[in-house]
């Protein structure tokens, strides 16, 4: 995969997610100073949990904004199947179990999930336990993010 085309689909993803936060915000808003909201007495609560909410989505706004510019001026990086890999790498990787799963290491966006030409791919970060554990290592070595009741996977593809 074209790792430039995947960082492009990776920006539309967030574009996505901050206008739908910015219209969950707006909701959230006219529903806290909506006049029906207005509390009746000190326990009717509910423009100010609205007036909370309105907030979770503006701050949750601001943070995929932040991660948008990151991934518009983000360099990405080839890695060769013998080489260590870092940041950029598309890592592919397969379970014990036989399943098989594609990951961007990004450095914002954790846990997004991006279908870029029919492929699945999730963002994974340095803060992430799996991501920590990639770092560094190169195709063939088997990995756990650490944890007793994590299963152990083969990095079989990077890029």
């Amino acid at each position: 995969m074209d790792k430039e085309h995947l960082r492009q689909c990776i920006i539309d993803k967030i574009e996505q997610n901050v206008e739908l936060a910015l219209a969950a915000a707006k909701s959230a808003h006219e529903a806290a100073i909506d006049e029906e909201t207005q509390p009746d007495n000190k326990y009717d609560t509910l423009a100010l949990e609205s007036s909370y909410i309105a907030q979770g989505h503006a701050n949750r706004a601001q943070q995929l904004k932040k991660a948008l510019d990151v991934y518009k001026k983000l360099e990405i990086q080839s890695f060769a199947p013998y080489e260590p890999f870092y940041l950029t790498a598309l890592v592919g990787i397969e379970y014990e179990d036989g399943r098989l799963r594609q990951l961007f290491l990004g450095p914002e966006a954790g846990g997004l999930k991006v279908d870029c030409d029919g492929e699945n791919v999730v963002v994974i970060t340095p803060g992430s336990p799996l991501c920590s554990a990639l770092l560094g290592k190169q195709v063939g070595d088997v990995v756990s993010s650490g944890r007793a009741t994590d299963k152990e996977f083969e990095i079989i593809s990077v890029c």
